[in-house]
């Protein structure tokens, strides 16, 4: 076994791998960017080298920079973790060419399987199904316009190279094909540094079932079983759980026989993935799944995996890249229970899941799992961390493990109903409306389900007179009172002539609250709101809701909700102009991909104005009323929160 690893990468993976690795007794050595100085997973390591400043490009992505600390540092091997490096080739080859191991499959089974089109070929001539579609290298947009009508609408434009939905379009008519082609290739570009694409038919209700493989250097390979990945939205996974829901026997043999198959076609050796669509339109059959790509690394959700079958992949992956055989033969890899994994995200649902940054100023998660269930975090940041825009917004990852499915999901809606986060917008309460979705609990799902009822899966209720009123009650300061010797102090509620009343002004989005908070002599608190709350009387302390206080802010716990209101400083001037509608403003940090209008133009609500590269996919901003274009953004422009995009000529009043 080795004795020192380095981790080529950042956050909740690189932690992941720590805990392993210190289980087996190896050492670590993080790298870590500008931006990470400070950041769990180098605080947990033995030791950590300083690799470049915070964009990938300068740092995570730095292969020379990665090789030269781990031979700096004395260690033996790089694990890759997910992402980043973790399927390049030319990686692997300075990995070895250094005489260093790679913690993953060799460069010529990456390359077998890192290009989408070759990859199908590839596993057509192994006898497994693949999607109908075009997988050429010829990249004309005649061509592919062509190969689309071919395929028959609605058809699916895929970036050829990586994967997260980066790069990827459903296209419903012939005449969105060439716009649809045109974002495709940008965005698969700026992501992989490609950006040629494929083309294949949409499945009408797919399933995206996915089968875990591993093998090792002696020509052993089995499987894990598979994991189901269909609660998607934006093409990027939120829920995956394994078994697959609703699984038969007859597709289960047919689809890890085939993954079986595509692993020993290229001698893979460590963890892999092998990702399967599936026609759910007739229920499943084992006559109807497709091949669609294989991850050559650790996926996000293989701790589900890991849950249903009792076994540790990280540590699997050292042992057979130390030269050891599989650890376990495939008739002792057994499934036990169900296993879901939620991704808690720094975004915001209800604005098309629009990520989000800020700093993690509050951060609890539960303590236990209901009796009978399981609970396990998987996270790399703590309370006080900063939400970078340079990386993907992921906070942790809520995985539970029941008897079964129904226990599973009730284990998910206790985690999340305990889960507290303040100081960034977070996804907890839509996770657990899509926990209790109907169609989703029954395990009805298809990638399409999000998106079919994403308004009420993101919708948020108002707070309740309850609620505001707790938050009124933290603003205020009533019954905070500092440490002291003296019995008077703790009478918050006494008063000689009158009961104590304070004012208190909070903000709720859009909305200005205030209220009156009382102080009664029994040291309970009267709450009388303006509508439309009604006044809420007798609030003791010892009742509130949870809530958190962070820098002019509250933010009130309601289950796998949270409402933050902001504490107004009575003494800080407001810029009334900067909130008039005749400017836009960049909802969060990102670069200036693309320009659509230029000065001078005349456009209408609703009409793209811009496209915003941030968190590594592309957000289209729209104008938000009809107008003229008075000022705009240039092409390449790294913009920062807040920064004015458009500004709109003033409207003529006569």
């Amino acid at each position: 076994m080795f004795a020192k690893i380095l981790i080529a990468n950042r956050g909740e993976i690189a932690c992941r791998v720590i805990r392993t690795a210190r289980k087996m007794g190896v050492c670590c050595v993080a790298v870590y960017s500008d931006a990470d100085a400070k950041a769990m997973h180098v605080t947990m390591a033995d030791e950590a080298v300083h690799i470049g400043a915070s964009p990938v490009g300068e740092s995570y992505l730095r292969g020379d920079k990665i090789v030269a600390a781990a031979l700096a540092t004395g260690a033996q091997a790089i694990h890759p973790g997910y992402g980043f490096l973790s399927e390049n080739p030319d990686f692997v080859d300075q990995v070895t060419a250094a005489g260093l191991t790679f913690i993953g499959p060799s460069a010529a089974s990456i390359r077998a399987m890192g290009l989408k089109d070759a990859a199908k070929r590839l596993m057509e001539k192994a006898g497994v199904p693949v999607v109908p579609g075009y997988h050429g290298e010829a990249q004309e947009i005649v061509l592919l316009a062509s190969k689309a009508r071919e395929i028959g609408y609605p058809v699916l434009i895929k970036a050829r190279a990586g994967g997260g939905g980066k790069g990827m379009r459903r296209v419903e008519h012939p005449d969105d094909f060439s716009e649809a082609l045109s974002g495709a290739r940008r965005e698969a570009k700026a992501a992989f540094g490609d950006d040629r694409v494929l083309v294949e038919k949409y499945v009408d209700k797919p399933r995206h079932i996915e089968v875990q493989v591993f093998g090792d250097n002696f020509g052993n390979a089995v499987h894990l079983y598979e994991r189901d990945c269909s609660a998607q939205r934006r093409h990027q996974k939120v829920i995956e759980e394994a078994p697959a829901p609703g699984m038969t026997p007859a597709l289960r043999k047919a689809m890890t026989e085939a993954a079986v198959k595509a692993a020993k076609a290229i001698s893979y050796s460590g963890a892999g993935t092998i990702e399967f669509i599936v026609d759910a339109s007739q229920g499943l059959k084992a006559d109807r799944f497709w091949f669609m790509e294989m991850n050559t690394r650790l996926q996000v959700e293989h701790p589900v995996t890991e849950m249903v079958t009792g076994t540790d992949l990280v540590e699997w992956q050292l042992r057979v890249a130390a030269g050891e055989k599989l650890p376990k033969t495939q008739s002792e890899i057994t499934l036990s229970g169900h296993a879901i994994e939620a991704r808690i995200y720094a975004e915001d649902a209800a604005k098309g899941f629009l990520p989000a940054t800020g700093t993690l100023h509050h951060l609890k998660f539960p303590d236990a799992a209901p009796e009978g269930a399981t609970i396990r975090i998987e996270t790399g940041v703590r309370a006080g961390d900063a939400i970078s825009p340079f990386y993907d917004p992921m906070i942790a990852k809520l995985v539970v493990h029941g008897s079964d499915r129904q226990a599973a999901l009730d284990a998910l809606g206790s985690a999340l109903s305990q889960t507290e986060i303040a100081g960034s917008t977070v996804n907890t309460a839509f996770l657990a409306a899509l926990a209790t979705d109907t169609d989703f609990s029954a395990g009805d799902v298809d990638t399409g389900l999000i998106g079919r009822h994403q308004e009420a899966l993101t919708v948020v209720p108002p707070p309740s007179g309850e609620t505001v009123a707790a938050a009124a009650l933290a603003a205020s300061g009533a019954g905070v009172q500092a440490p002291s010797d003296d019995p008077w102090s703790s009478l918050s509620g006494y008063a000689h002539f009158h009961t104590v009343a304070r004012r208190t002004r909070l903000r709720h989005g859009e909305e200005d609250i205030l209220a009156r908070v009382s102080v009664r002599q029994d040291g309970r608190f009267e709450v009388a709101l303006d509508a439309p709350y009604e006044a809420v009387n007798s609030h003791d302390l010892r009742a509130v809701p949870r809530l958190a206080r962070w820098p002019g802010h509250i933010t009130v716990f309601e289950g796998a909700t949270s409402y933050n209101f902001a504490v107004p400083d009575p003494l800080a001037k407001t810029d009334e102009a900067a909130a008039a509608s005749d400017t836009l403003r960049a909802p969060m940090p990102g670069l200036v991909k693309l320009v659509r209008v230029g000065k001078g133009d005349a456009v209408t609500k609703g009409q793209p104005l811009l496209i915003l590269e941030a968190m590594k996919m592309e957000h289209t901003i729209a104008a938000p009323h009809d107008g003229v274009i008075a000022e705009i953004a240039v092409e390449g422009a790294q913009v920062s929160d807040g920064t004015v995009l458009v500004r709109f000529a003033e409207q003529d009043q006569g």
